[in-house]
């Protein structure tokens, strides 16, 4: 599987390619205790469990190349050391051996997934998924999708809230309700809102939103003809006001009381405020989620890589799935500390956002 890299510069690269088998044993050694404990690793307890004994003294001399290289840091004056963003970095593309999701593991997954979508909405199904992989992470679950636009739809109707603006009602085919605030045209009829949906409705045909948009403008005489003017610009406006861009992507997170456990010090604890701070600015997750729409498999993101983990200095696991077209219409992943398990993780991102590709495949 591969996983995207990013070195920070040039002469970073090449440190790194330069290792020899020893200060690779030494690096492995301190990142992998660090994912474990979240602590710094000193030479004394290196010296103990190297496959091939060194001193410490020897050990210090390694590690010292390894920080001159960028890859590890004393967090304290004479403290153990711990992985850079830069080190884990190069452990996740050129070291990290990925483990398999285990054949329970898939039966598990795909019951849970198949459950939550067997007679309920699709929403329903993709925070199912949110949730069992907070489950299997130290971090939280994170779906994000399109809304109505790429949802088959059943039904459209228009209500009427005052002589200023209506309820465009979506009803979908997989039985999610969706509502937007619509403007009316000043001397709109009074019959145009029941008119202007049965328009619609005849149309529909298993649609979806931007399917029907498509439609309707490919059909713009026959609705001029049949409708009066301004009951077309109603649905013309109806249509439009659904698939804004602004609120065509949505959010799922489930699992964030999972970032409070394992607090090793108060300032995890800051870091862990400004990422509930990071995910309640929903817009730049939604961004940086849509990043890994762009590509094939999982992708990872460490740390201030990504501006929005900057400060919290978390990270994201993340793969896109896909409709029964195959095109991407969403992305499933983790966010969490730096420390995530990648070697675990990934493989559980990258079959969920599978499982959830067959589902809307199979139309659920």
């Amino acid at each position: 599987m591969h996983i995207p890299g990013s070195f920070s510069s040039p002469s970073e690269s090449r440190a790194v390619a330069d290792l020899n088998e020893r200060s690779r044993e030494i690096f492995r050694q301190i990142v992998e205790s660090y994912l474990t404990t979240g602590e710094p690793v000193g030479s004394r307890n290196l010296s103990r469990i190297l496959t091939h004994p060194l001193s410490p003294a020897s050990i210090r001399n390694v590690m010292s190349d390894l920080e001159a290289a960028g890859l590890i840091f004393a967090p304290h004056t004479s403290a153990g050391r711990l992985p850079t963003e830069t080190g884990l970095r190069f452990f996740v593309d050129a070291m990290m051996e990925i483990g398999d999701v285990t054949t329970e593991e898939r039966a598990r997954i795909e019951a849970q997934m198949k459950a939550a979508a067997s007679g309920h909405t699709l929403e329903t199904a993709l925070t199912e998924a949110s949730t069992l992989l907070s489950g299997v992470s130290r971090g939280a679950g994170v779906v994000v999708t399109s809304k109505s636009s790429n949802v088959r739809l059943k039904h459209i109707e228009f209500v009427r809230l005052d002589t200023t603006r209506a309820l465009v009602v979506l009803v979908s085919e997989d039985g999610s309700v969706e509502n937007r605030l619509l403007d009316l045209p000043a001397g709109l009829p009074a019959g145009a809102l029941v008119e202007a949906g049965n328009f619609l409705n005849a149309r529909i045909q298993g649609r979806t939103l931007g399917d029907l948009r498509q439609a309707i403008e490919m059909r713009r005489e026959e609705m001029e003809k049949e409708l009066d003017t301004l009951t077309a610009k109603l649905v013309e406006a109806g249509l439009a006001t659904t698939v804004g861009p602004a609120e065509s992507r949505q959010l799922i997170v489930r699992g964030q009381a999972n970032l409070l456990d394992d607090l090793k010090a108060a300032e995890d604890l800051d870091r862990i405020r400004l990422l509930f701070a990071d995910l309640e600015t929903q817009t730049d997750v939604i961004d940086l989620l849509s990043r890994a729409e762009g590509g094939e498999g999982v992708r990872i993101f460490i740390g201030s890589e990504n501006k929005l983990f900057s400060l919290s200095g978390s990270s994201m696991i993340a793969a896109p799935f896909r409709d029964g077209s195959q095109k991407i219409v969403g992305v499933v992943g983790v966010i969490g500390p730096t420390r995530l398990n990648y070697a675990r993780i990934v493989p559980m991102v990258d079959y969920t956002a599978k499982v959830v590709s067959r589902i809307l495949e199979q139309g659920r």
